[in-house]
């Protein structure tokens, strides 16, 4: 195994040194990769649209570190790196507009920066493509403007990669071994877990080949990017295996669940699949997730040809790892979960299409470059199709937020004060009060509790149409909102 790895080596060491032309630093390789992350950050702001409100997720992110509402409870799989990324802004200003504009521009350096790490690597059309192949899917567009860690991990582990591949042939090489690093904290800070799974080949190949240098960069990386999560699973959630454990239960349970069909129903749009049912979306919509390994393979054979094998094989090897645990070891899905393999899955579906379109032979070319013209122009349609519908539905679920809350600001439930029930998490952000949970993954106090809060500020029970208010909220004023029913008590001076 040693001796293939140092095979591996070799072989990596004799690809940079027959490089193309092209494939020289700073020789065209930054403009056309600053056009694509330009434009990718251009399109978050036309087609996303700052003003779409907050999910529910970015309430709990962003709750953290705003100065205009309470912290939202922070579940076990939590990391603060989305937090610390908004901190910036969200510290100091609630405009949420400000906040997309501040990702979007943030995202498109991310995407410039990871891809800019494999210059030499592949050469610059390559890098380009698979840049604008991952930017123009919905959900990267939809999600790089949102207060969500997949998005930088995705970033985190396209980096990450090239920089091992530079740090493990040239341990001289400074500039790899702090991008190594970088890309590593950033994906633990982000997520720890999931950047454990996006790193396993490197670790094995690390390992293996005694790329001691390179491996230690790695794991500090990591360490450095998770300390603050096992610092606080052991001041916060007893233990790290204690935080791990809930973690999981909150996941569903973690084991062998085939999430594959859940995760192509997801495509649609659906921003969380739970419970995943319901008929898959059409197959215009998913017919690219059944076309991306099939180029993904022809790009490794092209590159085992050119004897390119390392540099199209490892990103290979991480994404696969890093969607294993979203495939079949949950049972839900979201789509933003496989964003860091697509991003790694782009670079030899890229080589794939690059060689489509200029290994034939005349005759034959032409036809080659209109197939696959046609193909990326249907799917781009397709992309822009669906995150259309995705910003228009998402957009309308948090004016309804912003609703709920205007109302109970008009009923005298103002901070501060308490909110309780169905989506109290996002409604209370929206409104600056406080949120509580007695069940659930989210549950932080008891109904006792939250009868003696009623005391001494406004608190409002949101509960949906149907069902019975909890005991302590039976008494209080109510109205219906919506699909459900708002229960609500101002104490005297509380208004």
């Amino acid at each position: 195994m040693a001796g293939s790895a140092h095979a591996t080596l070799a072989v990596l060491r004799r690809e940079r040194s027959r490089r193309a032309p092209d494939d020289l630093p700073h020789a065209g390789v930054t403009v056309p990769l600053a056009v694509v992350a330009a434009a990718f950050a251009l399109a978050q702001l036309l087609l996303v649209r700052p003003g779409m409100g907050l999910g529910w997720d970015e309430t709990v992110y962003v709750s953290q570190v705003a100065a205009h509402a309470p912290a939202a409870f922070f579940s076990a799989p939590r990391a603060r790196g989305v937090s610390l990324l908004v901190a910036p802004v969200a510290s100091w200003s609630s405009s949420t507009p400000l906040l997309r504009i501040y990702l979007a521009l943030l995202s498109g350096l991310a995407l410039f920066l990871a891809l800019r790490a494999w210059r030499g690597l592949f050469p610059a059309r390559v890098l380009a493509l698979a840049g604008a192949l991952f930017a123009s899917l919905w959900v990267t567009l939809f999600y790089g403007p949102q207060a969500m860690p997949n998005y930088w991990v995705a970033a985190g582990a396209l980096a990450a990669v090239a920089c091992f591949l530079r740090a493990r042939a040239r341990p001289q090489d400074r500039a790899a071994g702090w991008g190594l690093a970088a890309s590593a904290a950033l994906m633990a800070w982000m997520r720890p877990v999931d950047a454990v799974w996006a790193v396993l080949p490197l670790l094995a190949l690390g390992l293996l080949g005694r790329a001691w240098r390179a491996l230690g960069v790695l794991l500090g990386g990591l360490a450095t990017g998770a300390v603050e999560w096992v610092v606080e699973a052991y001041t916060s959630y007893g233990g790290l295996a204690h935080r791990l454990s809930v973690g999981s239960a909150i996941q569903g349970g973690l084991g062998w669940h085939l999430a594959v069909a859940d995760q192509l129903r997801s495509l649609g749009g659906r921003a969380l699949c739970r419970p995943c049912t319901g008929d898959l979306p059409s197959p215009v919509i998913t017919a690219w997730w059944y076309v991306v390994p099939l180029l993904a393979v022809l790009g490794l054979t092209v590159a085992v040809r050119a004897r390119r094998t390392a540099v199209t094989a490892l990103p290979l090897a991480c994404a696969a790892t890093a969607a294993f645990p979203y495939l079949f070891l949950i049972g839900y899905a979201a789509p933003r979960f496989l964003l860091p393999a697509y991003a790694l899955l782009a670079l030899p579906v890229a080589g794939a299409l690059a060689h489509l379109v200029t290994a034939p032979r005349p005759p034959r070319r032409s036809v080659a470059v209109s197939l696959v013209g046609l193909g990326l122009a249907a799917h781009l349609a397709v992309q822009l199709a669906v995150l259309e519908h995705t910003v228009r539905s998402t957009t309308a679920a948090h004016r309804a937020w912003s609703r709920t809350a205007a109302e109970l600001h008009r009923l005298g439930v103002r901070p501060p004060c308490l909110l309780t029930g169905n989506e109290a998490i996002p409604v209370a952000f929206y409104a600056g009060c406080s949120s509580a949970a007695t069940t659930g993954h989210n549950a932080n106090s008891t109904e006792h509790r939250i009868a003696l809060t009623a005391r001494r500020v406004p608190v409002a029970a949101l509960v949906p149409k149907g069902s019975r208010p909890p005991p302590y909220a039976r008494g209080w004023a109510s109205l219906p909102l919506g699909d459900q029913r708002l229960y609500y008590v101002v104490p005297e001076g509380g208004a």
